[in-house]
């Protein structure tokens, strides 16, 4: 199925014959006239006697004569689709044939005369066929050689139209159009019932919303946009004019194929005019007035499909949403129907403000000539809604096996219309932090980590099968820390590789996997997922809806929500359906807020440290082994997004190193070096209007304090001098103690038994301190717990 705006045809739908016949034109066409004509002169000579001096057929014979004619069978017509963001804007559109169906009261009363002039003058008089106009076009359009008036009445041109929209294949086309006595009889038959069925008016709505006008459009409010940009309601009488003038040969008179077209069109609508006048459908003055004007035509294109729309790769995952989604009907012809041909208006999730900072920031530092591409989703946390799709390169065809366009939906998966993917690297470490935390460890327990690491033992998939990778040694990445101690706290900010092979070692790597699973991961590839030891730092190909939409939950307090581009369908009759978000409880609320809580200092002490958007936030960089892709996922409780880029050419064969993009030289591209900054330009500029939101505070009581040894004080997640803003009351701020005595996380407790031997010593801020209040907490054993008696550490080890 296509879907586009200039397809060349004729009334009907069928494709437009170009071929000239030669010099004898005006002989062929006045013969293939009068063979029409002759045929349904035949038909009334045999079928329907002459009622009346004036050989009118009137209904009343009709009646007598067809007791029961035969009823047309009338397929709804092929309507236009139409995609609009979350405000009402439209932003794409598909169909088969462009049209967007009217009442009668939406098109100009001088656009009803004007068809109804030059194809059937005495269409309010008869009923189906008119003897006397038949006779007198056979005999003008001998006269002139051409084709000057119609001989059809409009009703045998309705079932003409009818006939041809519901031809499945060539052959019923022809049959449709064949200069046949049988055909004739049939049409005169069908048309009796649609006169017996509709009052004269429904006719006249029928086929003006049927008829086939040239330039791609059908119907006449399209075909009034396409040539003059007004709706049917607004034409004036020399437009309306052009317009009745192009139906009788829409492929001969279509301004689109030429000057040579446009003047035919100009002397059908001269003689559209001519006839108006003559009826006294138009004053006489008017008509020679409009004549001596140009046709003024203001051609405006109606863009199909998602290769000219403004936001083509959310046009995409749309259009591949409907098609591949079993809830939009039960057959992929089905869907495709319903989409192409169905005239549906689909409201999406799209932001446009969303959109144009994605696209914003990511031009700003990938090109579209580049090898290497830049993808952005962003989604909504705790509805899933997919607020923007974006990537550095255009969508469409390129000349050339390289270019800068694609046909590759680059921001999703290959149900979406994307491709393979790039590995998520280390942004998949979130879901063994997330797992680690779940299973009770604190912010401040670790363990010392060496310089390397091979995944010899301790490591089985979901199915109880040992997948340990003896003859693999893992480093950790470049620029994403170092070996030595390392708490879960910093092992995340600095995404120590070897620390987080470890961690998931002692987790469970089947326990990892299921809590990615839980948030929505699977492959851009639509196959299982790769249950190994490097499942942590990110060995899946992935796409930036599915992380946005996995990230986006944190953000979300462990609600994860399927990502969404539809919100609501209204078909063309007005029934609309609501589209509600798909959500479950992914994680516990108290441990989504304790890997905000970490994942916020990525920004304060971690890869992304001096670089963030002014307001609470979280995210994971990602940079994977030998530079083959870079990743950032981040987010706010309002708003998530995740950053992939790579070579479009293949990661693996073409590495982020040593590599020129956006016309800056780059060594080795991290994932803090490009999708960190694209993260930040795009989420800076997407929330200007949002007010921003907090993060639920963690629970300290249950995740605060832990153990590391050789860790040193001011490592600790606790020491963080960041945490309490300057002039803050430590009495009332983040760190004051909660409503079981604790402190908050940012003191250096609280401490449990069994490692209270690894705290550091409290130092008390001597002037201060009310010594009063000092004995007090004293006595209650609370003088190294209290907030107010802590400074800073010393930056040594104790």
């Amino acid at each position: 199925m296509t879907s586009g705006s200039d397809r060349r045809t004729e009334a009907g739908g069928e494709p437009a014959r170009l071929r000239w016949p030669g010099p004898s034109v005006p002989l062929a066409i006045a013969t293939l006239g009068m063979a029409g004509v002759v045929g349904g002169l035949l038909v009334a000579a045999i079928a329907l006697p002459a009622v009346g001096g004036a050989g009118v057929l009137t209904r009343d014979a009709a009646h007598d004569f067809f007791e029961v004619p035969t009823m047309l069978r009338e397929l709804p017509l092929p309507e236009r689709t139409r995609l609009l963001d979350k405000n009402g804007r439209q932003f794409a559109q598909f169909y088969v044939q462009n049209r967007q169906s009217v009442d009668l009261q939406a098109i100009a009363p001088m656009m009803r005369k004007a068809i109804v002039a030059i194809e059937d003058a005495r269409f309010y008089e008869h009923a189906g066929l008119d003897v006397k106009g038949t006779l007198r076009a056979l005999v003008t359009n001998a006269r002139a050689g051409s084709i000057r008036q119609g001989g059809s009445s409009l009703t045998q041109q309705l079932v003409k139209n009818i006939l041809l929209q519901n031809a499945r294949s060539e052959g019923e086309r022809d049959l449709a159009r064949a200069p046949s006595i049988r055909r004739k009889i049939q049409e005169l038959r069908y048309a009796m019932g649609l006169e017996r069925k509709y009052t004269k008016d429904q006719i006249l709505l029928r086929y003006l919303n049927i008829a086939y006008f040239g330039g791609g459009a059908f119907g006449v409010e399209a075909a009034a946009r396409r040539f003059f940009g007004v709706p049917a309601s607004a034409l004036t009488l020399a437009q309306a004019a052009t317009l009745a003038g192009a139906v009788r040969t829409p492929f001969v008179t279509d301004p689109t194929l030429g000057t040579e077209h446009q003047s035919e069109l100009l002397t059908r609508r001269n003689l559209v005019l001519d006839r108006m006048s003559q009826l006294r459908m138009a004053p006489r003055a008017e008509a020679e007035a409009a004549k001596a004007g140009p046709l003024a035509l203001n051609m405006r294109a109606e863009p199909g499909g998602c290769s000219e729309s403004d936001s083509p790769y959310f046009c995409l995952y749309v259009q591949k949403e409907i098609v591949t989604n079993a809830a939009f009907g039960r057959t992929r012809a089905e869907r495709e129907r319903r989409l192409y041909r169905d005239g549906l208006v689909i409201k999406t999730t799209l932001d446009p403000v969303a959109q144009r900072a994605a696209e914003r920031a990511i031009a700003a530092h990938v090109s579209p000539k580049d090898h290497q591409v830049a993808a952005e989703a962003m989604v909504e946390p705790g509805t899933g809604r997919i607020r923007a799709l974006a990537a550095s390169k255009k969508f469409g065809v390129n000349p050339g096996d390289d270019g800068p366009k694609t046909t590759y939906n680059l921001v999703a998966d290959m149900a979406h219309g994307g491709g393979q993917g790039f590995q998520a690297g280390s942004t998949f470490k979130v879901f063994t932090l997330a797992t680690a935390l779940a299973k009770g460890w604190r912010f401040d327990q670790g363990f010392d980590t060496p310089g390397s690491f091979v995944p010899s033992s301790g490591y089985k998939d979901c199915s109880g099968r040992r997948v340990n990778a003896p003859g693999t040694v893992i480093h950790n990445a470049g620029g994403e820390g170092k070996g030595g101690p390392h708490s879960l706290a910093t092992g995340t900010w600095q995404s120590v590789n070897i620390f987080y092979m470890m961690l998931e070692r002692e987790v469970g790597l089947c326990d990892v996997v299921k809590t990615a699973r839980a948030l929505g991961v699977v492959r851009a590839d639509g196959k299982p997922l790769k249950e190994v030891p490097t499942f942590t730092l990110g060995v899946n190909e992935m796409d930036p809806v599915t992380v946005a939409g996995a990230f986006a939950a944190f953000g979300a307090r462990g609600r994860y929500c399927r990502p969404m581009a539809i919100l609501e369908i209204t078909e063309r009759r007005g029934r609309r359906t609501t589209v509600a978000p798909s959500c479950s409880a992914a994680l516990d609320e108290d441990v989504a807020d304790a890997v905000n809580h970490i994942l916020s200092g990525v920004f304060t002490r971690g890869t992304m440290k001096g670089q963030g958007i002014g307001r609470p936030a979280a995210g994971k960089t990602g940079t994977n082994n030998d530079y083959t892709s870079a990743w950032f996922a981040g987010y706010t409780p309002d708003l998530a997004a995740a950053v992939s880029l790579g070579d479009i050419r293949g990661a693996y064969k073409h590495p982020l190193t040593g590599v020129e993009i956006g016309g800056r030289s780059y060594g080795g591209v991290q994932g803090a070096t490009l999708p960190g900054p694209i993260w930040v330009h795009s989420m800076d500029n997407a929330l200007r209007d949002t007010p921003a939101t907090s993060f639920h505070p963690p629970n300290t009581s249950r995740f605060g304090g832990g153990t590391t040894p050789s860790l040193k004080p001011e490592d600790m997640e606790s020491a963080d001098p960041r945490k309490r803003r300057d002039g803050e009351d430590p009495r009332t701020g983040p760190g004051a103690p909660d409503d079981h005595g604790d402190p908050g996380g940012y003191a250096e407790g609280p401490y449990t038994d069994e490692d209270r031997g690894h705290r550091p010593r409290p130092h008390w801020r001597r002037s201060s301190i009310d010594p009063y209040r000092y004995l007090w907490d004293l006595y209650h054993g609370r003088d190294h717990r209290h907030p107010w008696f802590l400074e800073e550490p010393p930056r040594s080890r104790w």
